[in-house]
């Protein structure tokens, strides 16, 4: 199979790495504390531990996006946004 089309660079790869890790990471939660009932949070929804890993991974490729279109900052800023959302995410919702 030939994957010469996507430009892969170590940015791309990260991107794919960190997303694993994240499943990875949330399966040994699972597994070392299961469960994981769902609860009632700000948004006025019942949210699982998965639910949040979503929110927070869809509201970083909207927070990475507005960066983009907002700013010429370095991205590395919506980054570091990104993941204080994902903290408050999993804190509050």
């Amino acid at each position: 199979m030939d994957l010469s089309w996507m430009a892969w660079t170590w940015q791309t790869a990260t991107f794919f790495v960190v997303i694993a890790l994240l499943l990875a990471g949330m399966r040994v939660w699972e597994w070392a504390q299961p469960g994981g009932a769902p609860r009632h949070g700000v948004l006025g929804l019942d949210t699982t531990r998965g639910d949040r890993l979503f929110i927070s991974l869809l509201s970083a490729a909207y927070i990475h996006l507005g960066w983009l279109a907002a700013t010429a900052a370095p991205l590395w800023w919506a980054t570091v946004l990104s993941v204080v959302f994902a903290a408050a995410v999993f804190r509050w919702v």
